[in-house]
């Protein structure tokens, strides 16, 4: 397979910087989830670059990505040349060179003009620097991918600049308050795994095509606002299909209670590919060193100690057990709740026996091999450290949180 040499302009910046980071892992053989692209060199231009790296790049590159740009400049009126002269910049680089590979643009949602954005300079300037690479495209006979993306989160967006939720996380994981004006605000968010997934659709040549029907536009009996793509794989434009929406109050509630679980303990439900999970993974990114830690409560006695480390909402609870040497431990049994016992450190004799029955059920267990035991409803259990030097470590996972009103748990002897 061609190795591809990959340009990336606006290389420090938020987007950029995640999509080198993606680039590495992919050529250096640490993602193997792109059998079907090869990376050979990355090129990273941005503040700082000379020109002449910038011509060597243009010369150089399979595929170029144009993240370069300005979105919040001092002055008004360096939109233009920061936007579309960073577009500019690339393609007269590569055409300098007849350089035709392909060409990604980063555009923003502002370019289409619509409804509040209508009179947006940073609009006015990614609309220009799109008709730029239009213009690029057709006259070379390159292949054009420009994107319109929404509002940008994901790990390392810079805090206090132009990402609300950037600054919310910061904030909150950092104890500082925020400040919601209208929490019925609803933000539509392209989290940056999903862009970087996008952009190796790109590289792939597989990338998702649509257009953009003019506000008030009706297409099929619907009606658009001039921001919402149209899929077309003949489409003018690209865009990434996976999007989340979620207004201001939602995101604050979620951030608060993602900030609360040191405390709680309580993980909330977190689909797969949820908003939420994406959401906690941008938040864990804020967290100042003196939160990546936290102590949690061990309950002691001469017997040794029980900590609950996490609870799950919908999943159950996970425990930490450590008995001391010849101590026994449980001698209980539960109606309807179940566990597991997964002895990580010692060894140790897990016994149970049926309600009603002399029958007892016996586990030779230790942290050599390890091997995870059911705590069967309806059946007392007890678990023994066989050690006379050693402390028994046993994870214990339960299927629901323990709820003191009522503890379904029922002390007897095996």
């Amino acid at each position: 397979m061609e190795r591809i040499n990959v340009l990336v302009t606006g290389a420090k910046g938020f987007a950029g910087r995640n999509l080198v980071e993606a680039l590495k892992c992919v050529r250096d053989g640490k993602d193997r989830t792109r059998p079907g692209i090869s990376i050979g060199e990355i090129f990273e231009y941005d503040l700082g670059s000379s020109r002449e790296e910038l011509d060597r790049f243009a010369h150089e590159c399979g595929f170029a990505f144009c993240f370069a740009g300005v979105n919040r400049p001092k002055d008004p009126a360096d939109y233009m040349p920061g936007n579309l002269g960073a577009a500019e910049e690339l393609l007269n680089a590569l055409k300098k060179h007849g350089n035709k590979a392909p060409v990604m643009l980063a555009s923003s949602a502002q370019a289409s003009l619509a409804g509040r954005f209508g009179r947006s300079e940073y609009g006015l300037s990614k609309r220009a620097a799109e008709d730029a690479f239009f213009r690029y495209a057709e006259k070379e006979g390159v292949r054009a991918l420009v994107y319109r993306f929404p509002n940008l989160a994901g790990k390392w967006i810079r805090p206090n600049y132009n990402s609300a939720v950037g600054t919310f996380c910061h904030n909150i994981a950092n104890s500082l308050p925020v400040t919601v004006n209208d929490p019925e605000v609803e933000l539509e968010l392209l989290f940056i795994d999903d862009l970087v997934d996008e952009m190796f659709r790109a590289l792939e040549g597989k990338e998702h095509r649509c257009f953009y029907p003019g506000e008030g536009e009706t297409v099929n009996g619907v009606k658009y606002d001039g921001l919402t793509p149209l899929p077309d794989p003949k489409g003018d434009f690209s865009y990434c299909p996976v999007t989340n929406k979620a207004k201001l109050g939602r995101i604050v509630e979620l951030l608060e209670l993602f900030r609360s679980q040191p405390e709680t303990l309580v993980m909330p439900a977190i689909a797969p590919g949820s908003f939420e999970k994406k959401l906690y993974s941008m938040y864990l990114s804020y967290l100042p060193k003196e939160r990546v830690a936290f102590d949690l409560k061990m309950n002691t006695d001469e017997r040794g100690s029980f900590t609950e480390v996490l609870k799950t909402v919908d999943h159950g609870q996970f425990s930490v057990n450590i008995s001391k040497p010849g101590v026994t431990k449980g001698r209980h049994w539960h109606n309807s709740k179940w566990e597991l016992f997964i002895v990580v450190s010692g060894s140790g004799l897990i016994r149970e026996r049926r309600i009603g029955s002399d029958e007892v059920l016996e586990f030779r267990v230790n942290g050599e091999r390890i091997t995870a035991v059911h705590m069967l409803p309806g059946y007392t259990h007890e678990i023994i450290n066989l050690s006379e030097t050693e402390d028994l470590v046993t994870l214990m996972w339960a299927n629901e949180i323990f709820d003191k009103e009522h503890p379904d748990t029922f002390f007897e002897n095996v």
